[in-house]
């Protein structure tokens, strides 16, 4: 019989873990990517969206689906096909020969993350005993905030002195390794006699691909997505009403302590991401810093979140997960209110410390939002929770990129016609841009303190 090989202690087994997942955040390397990648195909700038949409519709799609088939068939398992689909996935990306074939190479990549990320807080809580949940959450959620600040930097460095290929290429090594490396991480045991339910999966697919592709393309073909992703919800609703073993428990959701937090993470990243959509051109544009300065000024909000994220584990210990979350979500409304106070004559400091406060707020709401809904459901459904953490901050993230980048234009346009200069009319559709999604989460926050319980509950 060939022997099994032995599993690493829980801290090299975290490790091995945390390094797939790097894979998944290191996506930011990307957007320094796109002038490249559009000139390399002789594309308009217009076309480029297409990266981004081609590998979030796949993800997005999948995410909660690829933690059902972690619960049902182990998280180990789905994990490495996520690492292995990525591998190759990245080499596919770097080796395109024409720009249809870098698309297909991206929906590979989507499917692979969704994978990786639907099984891996999961797979990393399975390593330690039940009384560390919060902890390990937290080294998690910083590891990923790590990923996100060192995208746009490694991305830059890469596409000067390699090229763009290198954006997808440089991955392929780390995810292998990972790959390699997981024979030492232990499979936790599977319950057996679980369903798949095959119906609700592709329901729930259905709805969230035709609501991402509504929101990201205008028109009459917006306005269609919007009806298949309203009738695809419905049925979904009906269909995991009825269903034995349902990809999510609805009933979940009847209760505000549940529905409420789930809400405020799309809010939170909504509002939040507005920072990474407008940002690097007011630092440029205004406040007058290069575009090396500028990454490093966008980088201190995810340096923020892993601070946060570190300390999140002995806040949440100290005053419970609730109550981080609610505080949490008060930094960053206080972080993007200040942010539409900028302009040319805001010193460089006061930004830095906006944006670090609003990304150590988002880093202990993550750890404290997504313990709460892993505390929520049982232990064999914990692919599910950590996979509905992902997405509703990938919501809150598609429909920040959406509506903030519409009200942006609108006011810049009515800004310009009214006749102001070209950086006048962006400091009015920027301020436009940010006072809206600081209204919206102050909004969002006003109505969720009618309930209380939802922040002071244990």
């Amino acid at each position: 019989m060939t022997s099994q090989p032995r599993t690493a202690r829980p801290a090299v087994a975290l490790a091995i873990v945390l390094v797939g997942m790097l894979v998944a955040p290191l996506d930011s390397a990307v957007n320094a990517a796109f002038p490249a990648i559009t000139a390399a195909f002789g594309l308009e700038v217009a076309a480029i969206q297409w990266i981004v949409i081609a590998y979030m519709l796949a993800f997005s799609s999948l995410i909660v689906v690829s933690g059902r088939l972690a619960d049902l068939f182990g998280y180990r398992r789905v994990y490495r096909a996520g690492l292995a689909l990525a591998t190759l996935a990245f080499l596919g990306c770097g080796l395109a020969p024409a720009y249809g074939w870098l698309l297909a190479a991206r929906v590979f990549q989507g499917v692979g993350i969704a994978l990786v990320l639907g099984a891996g807080p999961a797979l990393a809580l399975s390593v330690y005993a039940e009384s560390e949940r919060t902890r390990v959450l937290a080294q998690y959620s910083a590891a990923f905030a790590v990923g996100l600040a060192l995208g746009p930097v490694v991305g830059g460095v890469l596409v000067e002195h390699v090229g763009w290929r290198a954006v997808y290429l440089a991955r392929a090594p780390l995810a292998f390794v990972a790959l390699v490396l997981l024979r030492y991480v232990p499979a936790p045991a599977v319950k057996s006699g679980r369903v798949f339910d095959v119906a609700g999966a592709l329901l729930l697919a259905t709805w969230t691909g035709a609501l991402l592709l509504a929101l990201a393309l205008p028109g009459g073909l917006s306005l269609g997505l919007g009806v298949v992703a309203l009738a695809s919800f419905a049925a979904f609703f009906v269909r995991e009403s009825r269903a034995q073993e349902p990809t999510i428990r609805l009933s979940l959701f009847r209760d505000a302590a549940f529905a409420i937090p789930n809400l405020a993470s799309v809010a939170v990243h909504f509002a939040g991401f507005t920072v990474f959509l407008l940002g690097p051109y007011f630092f440029v544009r205004i406040a007058g810093l290069s575009a090396q300065a500028g990454g490093m000024m966008l980088a201190l909000g995810p340096v923020g979140a892993v601070v946060g994220s570190v300390l999140s584990a002995r806040l949440v210990r100290a005053f419970r997960a609730r109550r981080v979350a609610l505080v949490g979500m008060l930094l960053d409304f206080a972080g993007v209110a200040i942010a539409a106070t900028w302009d040319a004559q805001t010193f460089v400091p006061v930004i830095a410390a906006s944006l670090a406060m609003q990304g150590f707020g988002i880093g202990i709401f993550q750890v404290a939002y997504t313990d709460i809904v892993i505390a929520a459901l049982p232990l064999e459904d914990r692919g599910v929770a950590s996979s509905l953490a992902n997405l509703t901050r990938t919501l809150g993230v598609v429909g920040s990129a959406t509506l903030m980048s519409a009200l942006f234009r609108h006011a810049e346009r009515n800004a310009l016609g009214a006749g102001q200069e070209a950086n006048a009319a962006f400091l009015s559709g920027f301020d436009f841009a940010f006072t809206s999604a600081a209204a919206g989460l102050g909004v969002f926050l006003l109505l969720s303190l009618v309930r209380p319980r939802v922040w002071t509950a244990r």
